[in-house]
């Protein structure tokens, strides 16, 4: 079974300095039908004007993923670290006891066009972690890429939950199969381009849930990129 969270569907906010569309529940948009997808509990779509960014603020108990699509997103925290992420840069933190950090837009002329991601972590507590890596997905088209595990395997990020995220770019007649083992689910997000999932035509901003297929089929791409989420 397959159920489609259509783009236009998500809650939107618009806050001037920063457009935000939710495909879940967040801040003032709340749908009690839409609060996440098992562990997957926060996909936002943010587009930050020059200069601007989001001040000082804290989370804890929460494995924080930011997926940069445009321009460029400057991080800052309480455990030391600063870094600028661009297109194809992965950021993981894990909030554990308490982080406290910034985002803003590293640029004073051009948007930053980035995706933020919460998963819910298998435990409580632990020392805040922080981890960045480049994924140049155009080096292995048609082919998911293993971005965030729970192990590192592979060159991925550590995450504090037993859940994938992989990427993968697609055109033109390229195809991909993901197998799914049995007890598992997954959520595809079509962050740029269009593609079918399972037989089912999608497009930039929508999602995906696959619940109780064997498999996650990718089909039919026109400059797709897309962020797949292997969950418990």
């Amino acid at each position: 079974m397959i159920q489609i969270r259509l783009s236009q569907d998500r809650g939107m906010a618009d806050h001037g300095w920063l457009k935000s569309a939710h495909t879940f529940s967040f801040a003032d948009y709340y749908d009690p039908d839409h609060m996440g997808f098992g562990v997957l509990r926060v996909i936002n779509e943010d587009r930050v004007a020059p200069g601007q960014g989001f001040g000082t603020h804290g989370h804890r108990d929460m494995e924080i993923i930011s997926y940069v699509l445009e321009g460029a997103l400057e991080h800052k925290d309480s455990i030391g670290t600063g870094s600028i992420l661009k297109p194809g840069d992965v950021q993981c933190m894990s909030a554990g006891t308490g982080v406290v950090h910034s985002e803003f837009n590293a640029s004073k002329t051009e948007p930053v066009h980035f995706l933020q991601i919460w998963i819910v972590p298998d435990r409580h507590g632990g020392a805040p972690a922080y981890g960045q890596e480049r994924f140049d997905l155009s080096l292995t088209p048609g082919k998911f890429r293993l971005l965030v595990s729970p192990d590192g395997r592979d060159g991925s990020l550590r995450i504090r939950q037993d859940a994938l995220l992989h990427g993968a770019i697609l055109d033109g007649e390229q195809s991909t199969d993901y197998p799914l083992r049995a007890g598992r689910t997954a959520y595809v997000q079509v962050a740029r381009g269009s593609l079918e999932v399972n037989g089912t035509r999608v497009s930039a901003g929508d999602g995906v849930e696959v619940i109780d297929e064997g498999l996650v089929r990718l089909r039919r791409p026109s400059a797709a990129e897309v962020l797949m989420f292997d969950l418990p």
